[in-house]
């Protein structure tokens, strides 16, 4: 695709002369309407000065491409005008602007005129072939300057009537690109294809001496002309540069560990977040996107000659979770993991601390007790809200592991199979199972459509990726992951109850351990089944062993973070201090972070913690007639503080086997 396949001759004017700002955008949208690309003029207009009020389109250098994601285009469009006496377009630098290109792009799509865009902004950072385009007289000629640019065939001072000459000749970017491969590499944009990976003095040096970042909120033109611009200047100041672009279709050029390592410097010109904490301890310069454009030099300048301030990455940036190139398979699936671990982590601390605070404000009502937690209006809104939470934990921690695998088209994939997952009984495990499903799901049918015709890009993640993802991942999970979990499930709930009560501590030791075997999962859930259905007939021992053996593991996490902290990153320690109130709440999947993250250590170590204290409070005789309320119901129990004490040596048991399975972290 080239870029006058976007650029029709109704949708350029030449030698305008619009007295404003809003005159302007008026005025090109009415060209990019007249070439058929809108379907809302007026709602493409609306968000034209919408993206207007986050930064001027103004470029400078006499430079303006308003432009805007709308669901008012019907297909991608350019339009174009020159002002060759200038307006005032609030440009970044204060001078009039002579020459507009408005690119219209439908909301939601990032497909192959992206690119065609983003070459059109590094075309016009060109000021000689900026000025032939001000000059040109004829819309024929124009565009005919445009063809020959992209053909890279465009020489300083060229005019209209040359390029007319060259392209009645046939001359195409294709054709230039075949005659020009045996002499010098071809550019079917420009010169920032060579530029914006500058291999100046990386010969060398084997390095690049600055690296650079460019982003802005539509990822269209502002990314590739802040782009140029640097690369531009670092080739005229013998500065070897690689930028990375976030751009709407994606990273392109991403810079590689190594490239950070060696770098001098790093400037981000970016208008929207970008991934910071794999610069930490680099000197940084952090400036909008418009500066990569206006000021290029004086960046440079700055960045090599200055002295610029070390950024430091707070914990919100963190990316230690991204996969690279250089990890092994092993790495690659414990990061995948840790990916949709840290995203499920705040929705098991937000709803695990409100149903705390339900328990906390109910009334125990022996009669009833199944009601405990929501028997006042208080304790149900705050249930209501955190089991809320808590139903988000599970579709949240699949669907990141697919988007960490696969990207974004892995996330509602994931979501969907932590969603059935959990409705169909597999819990924990089964939506772990479901994210890397997913993940690898999504990456085979990429691979599937890749061999499609260009033009069936824009359906791809519209369309194609979502039905088929969502249809498969569905058929997966209810025809061979829920199955077998739920059939072991059943199984379970079986054998449990023909199972002889008379054996106490026996059988308080395996209901208990069952509680951390899965922490919220069917083997969990069966425990606990039974220890409810168990109060109906007047056994209570069973439910007291059953939510000890609940307690311990976030407890025991707990307990192991305060006294043990080097065994865990400093995210772990800040949400371990948030399982004290879990544990002491009867909340077992506080632990479920740490149990993904380490589960050959941790789920042993928390079973055979839990088991302790569920055969101590067997052997203690404690009972409990509450089915939930973990601390908040100690006043109910038979022989409390023995009570407690069982669960205080089975945390305690738990956390020294994790201080011993687990090595210190290098810091």
């Amino acid at each position: 695709m080239k870029i006058t396949d976007l650029l029709k001759k109704q949708s350029i004017q030449l030698q305008a002369s619009p007295s404003t700002k809003e005159e302007a955008i008026r005025q090109l949208a009415d060209l990019m309407d007249a070439s058929g690309n809108l379907n809302d003029k007026a709602q493409y207009i609306k968000d034209v000065f919408t993206r207007e009020e986050s930064g001027s389109t103004g470029l400078g250098m006499g430079l303006a491409t308003p432009h805007a994601k709308s669901a008012g285009v019907a297909a991608p469009g350019l339009a174009a005008m020159t002002v060759p006496g200038g307006m005032d377009f609030e440009s970044l630098d204060g001078e009039p602007s002579r020459l507009f290109f408005m690119i219209a792009a439908p909301e939601g799509e990032a497909d192959t005129h992206v690119q065609v865009l983003a070459n059109l902004a590094t075309l016009i950072m060109d000021p000689d072939f900026k000025e032939a385009l001000i000059k040109a007289q004829t819309v024929e000629g124009f565009l005919a300057l445009i063809d020959v640019k992209e053909a890279n065939q465009f020489k300083p001072n060229m005019t209209e009537t040359e390029a007319l000459a060259i392209v009645e000749q046939n001359v195409t970017p294709a054709t230039t690109a075949m005659k020009t491969s045996q002499t010098e590499p071809a550019s079917t944009t420009t010169t920032s294809s060579k530029a914006i990976t500058n291999k100046t003095n990386v010969a060398s040096t084997g390095h690049y001496e600055v690296l650079a970042v460019t982003a802005c909120p539509t990822g269209i033109a502002h990314t590739a002309m802040a782009a140029e611009a640097l690369s531009r200047t670092a080739a005229d100041m013998g500065i070897s540069i690689k930028v990375e672009q976030n751009g709407a279709s994606g990273v392109k050029d991403a810079l590689t560990a190594e490239d950070i390592a060696n770098a001098t410097c790093i400037i981000v010109a970016a208008d929207k977040s970008v991934p910071m904490a794999r610069f930490n301890g680099k000197p940084l310069i952090q400036v909008k996107v418009a500066d990569g454009i206006n000021k290029a030099k004086e960046l440079l300048t700055e960045a090599t000659t200055g002295n610029p301030a070390t950024y430091q990455a707070s914990g919100e940036d963190s990316d230690s979770n991204a996969v690279t190139a250089n990890d092994s398979i092993g790495r690659q699936i414990y990061k995948h993991l840790m990916n949709g671990v840290s995203h499920m982590l705040p929705f098991v601390i937000g709803g695990g601390i409100l149903i705390a605070l339900a328990f906390l404000f109910d009334d125990f009502n022996p009669a009833d007790p199944s009601k405990f937690g929501s028997g006042t209006e208080l304790a149900a809104f705050f249930m209501k809200i955190g089991g809320a939470s808590f139903s988000f934990m599970l579709p949240v921690l699949a669907g990141f592991i697919g988007m960490s695998i696969a990207d974004r088209p892995g996330l509602a994939v994931g979501f969907v199979g932590g969603y059935l997952a959990n409705a169909g009984g597999s819990g924990f495990l089964g939506a772990l199972l479901a994210g890397f499903v997913a993940g690898y799901l999504m990456l085979l049918l990429k691979k599937a459509f890749s061999g499609l015709p260009h033009t069936l890009e824009g359906i791809k993640p519209v369309l194609l990726y979502p039905v088929l993802g969502v249809l498969l991942m569905g058929i997966i999970i209810t025809f061979i992951i829920n199955p077998p979990v739920g059939a072991l499930n059943e199984g379970l709930m079986n054998a449990l109850k023909s199972m002889n009560t008379s054996s106490r501590v026996v059988i308080g030791l395996i209901f208990a351990g069952m509680m951390a075997v899965d922490m919220g999962g069917p083997v969990n859930k069966a425990a606990y089944v039974i220890g409810t259905g168990l109060l109906a007939t007047g056994e209570y021992g069973v439910m007291a062993a059953v939510m000890a053996g609940g307690m311990v593991p976030p407890l025991a996490i707990a307990l192991c973070t305060t006294f043990f902290p080097n065994r865990f990153t400093p995210a772990e320690r800040k949400s371990g201090i948030t399982n004290y109130i879990m544990g002491f709440s009867f909340i077992t999947e506080g632990a479920i972070p740490f149990a993904a993250s380490d589960p050959i250590r941790v789920i042993p170590s928390c079973v055979i913690g839990a088991a302790v204290a569920g055969a101590l409070s067997m052997a203690f005789e404690c009972t409990l007639r509450a089915p939930h309320g973990g601390i908040f119901v100690v006043p109910t129990i038979g022989n409390p503080l023995m009570y407690l004490g069982a669960i205080l040596i089975g945390s305690i048991v738990t956390a020294l086997l994790l201080a011993i399975l687990k090595k210190p972290l290098k810091n």
